[in-house]
């Protein structure tokens, strides 16, 4: 009786821990789509609004430090 609950208690965590990680990982793909990482493009704007224009050795920096 014990080893059936243990062995079906194991599986049960086995079981829902694959479901979770199919289940975040699908919240994780239509966050990224609906809210895309910044792009260089949106660095050079940013630039510009503040009314300086970068050079492409900061365009570089900036995205070097955002994917740290």
């Amino acid at each position: 009786m014990f080893w059936a609950t243990l062995g079906s208690l194991v599986v049960g965590l086995i079981i829902g821990g694959v479901v979770g990680f199919f289940v975040a990982r699908h919240f994780l793909q239509k966050q990224l789509k609906e809210n895309p990482p910044i792009t260089e493009k949106m660095v050079r704007a940013m630039f510009m609004q503040m009314g300086r224009k970068p050079s492409e050795a900061q365009i570089r920096a900036i995205m070097k430090s955002m994917g740290q």
